[in-house]
């Protein structure tokens, strides 16, 4: 039975999976950062409210707290445009520099000229209209 669970974890997606959590934590940390200390303070400077959690409104009686929400989906933003121009693009260009251009593969089927159905590249005749092929 420990056998079993050593194999398990010595595995290479779990242990994979264990640094990406870890990377991933402390890389969340760093953008936290960037975006509360540094980003989120001058989109405030141009819209002059640092903060919008006070915004509500009521209605009959309830408080509606739309403040916090604003915050919210502002940081979100910020976090995914940040995520995004910062690690998917470089990495994706990365990726694209070690993978080298792409090249199409040679189509296996052509369209039949009597019936435009797909049909092997090979055919000499069309299975569905029984057309002569050249």
């Amino acid at each position: 039975m420990l056998k079993g669970f050593r194999d398990f974890i010595l595995r290479g997606n779990v242990v994979d999976l264990a640094v990406g959590v870890m990377i991933g934590a402390s890389f969340g940390a760093v953008v936290t950062t960037l975006v509360k200390g540094i980003l989120t303070p001058l989109i405030s400077a141009l819209f002059s409210q640092p903060d919008f959690s006070k915004l509500s409104f009521t209605i009959h009686g309830s408080q509606i707290l739309y403040g916090d929400f604003l915050n919210a989906t502002a940081s979100f933003l910020i976090t995914a445009t940040v995520i995004y121009f910062i690690v998917v693009t470089p990495l994706n260009e990365l990726m694209l520099a070690f993978k080298g251009p792409v090249v199409p593969e040679d189509p296996t089927t052509k369209e039949c000229p009597e019936c435009l159905s797909k049909i092997p590249k090979k055919a000499k005749r069309c299975a569905f209209c029984t057309a002569q092929l050249t």
